[in-house]
């Protein structure tokens, strides 16, 4: 990659090593990620995969390297200011507010652009309204209408599975749909970089299809995305660029064509090198 090619990325991760006591989870990463671009993540479970998205989204920090981001260097910074600035994730393991309805959850994705409330103040849902009404601002009352009309039409975008229950509180909720409120919640915070992390884990065929379809509009739209995902057709079928990691390691990067039929990775899968082919790698992970 040239010179002028890496100062035109989004998003870029040098060598970022994490540690937990004699386990290297990440080891000596790089990856680079330009405006538009949908690049996935896969490897085996344990591959450091999850470790990498905590390292670059600030919930853990690095021993080594640094992350870059539009060219600031955001290495060790903290998710609410990374937020701000315009990088939103979602979680392996589904991370909602149980007791808080589909619509106040979107409107959480919202806090870090509100302007009529003082910095810092993760003000949303009922205890924005009780705000408003005490307070009387008209510009907080403005901001409150335009924000609940928002979340409303990134809700609609998800169809039947989200609009009829939009007043419902999440955690009565499918265990997938309780991953699309997350992904719309992620969406209101306006990313310029969107992390995906097995946004189809716990997905039937049908649901995963669903989904493969959102994220395809997603990137239509050009919204830069980060995608880990083990389900190699959609990772196939989505990404500009695949990056495989295996035991912390960076073991393969490219066009999925050419990944999916890369000795190592084949051998990462499956244990051995020469058994199975492309499609037995696509079985394997699915």
């Amino acid at each position: 990659m040239t010179t002028t090619a890496m100062t035109s990325m989004l998003l870029e991760v040098r060598d970022i090593t994490r540690r937990f006591g004699g386990l290297t989870a990440v080891d000596a990463v790089s990856l680079a990620i330009a405006p538009g671009e949908l690049v996935s993540v896969i490897g085996p479970n344990g591959a450091g995969k999850s470790t990498l998205f905590n390292l670059i989204t600030g919930l853990d920090t690095p021993d080594a390297g640094r992350v870059t981001f539009d060219g600031r260097d955001i290495t060790g910074t903290r998710p609410e200011r990374l937020a701000a600035l315009g990088v939103a994730r979602t979680f392996q393991h589904g991370r909602v507010f149980g007791n808080l309805s589909v619509l106040d959850n979107v409107l959480v994705g919202a806090h870090a652009r509100l302007r009529a409330t003082r910095p810092g103040w993760p003000v949303f849902g009922a205890v924005r309204e009780v705000l408003s009404a005490l307070v009387g601002s008209p510009a907080l009352r403005r901001e409150d209408t335009a924000l609940r009309a928002e979340a409303r039409e990134i809700i609609a975008g998800f169809g039947e599975r989200l609009l009829p229950r939009i007043d419902h509180p999440t955690h009565s909720l499918s265990y997938a749909n309780r991953r699309r409120v997350e992904i719309a919640r992620a969406l209101a915070l306006h990313p310029r970089i969107l992390l995906l992390d097995e946004p189809t884990a716990g997905m039937n065929e049908t649901e995963t299809a669903e989904m493969l379809v959102l994220i395809q509009q997603l990137k239509a739209r050009g919204l830069t995305i980060l995608l880990i995902e083990h389900k190699l057709d959609l990772v196939m079928r989505l990404s500009d660029r695949v990056i495989v990691l295996d035991n912390g390691t960076k073991i393969a990067e490219g066009l999925p064509r050419d990944v999916r039929n890369h000795p190592r990775v084949i051998e990462a899968y499956l244990g051995h090198r020469n058994v199975g082919g492309a499609q037995a790698v696509a079985a394997t992970a699915a």
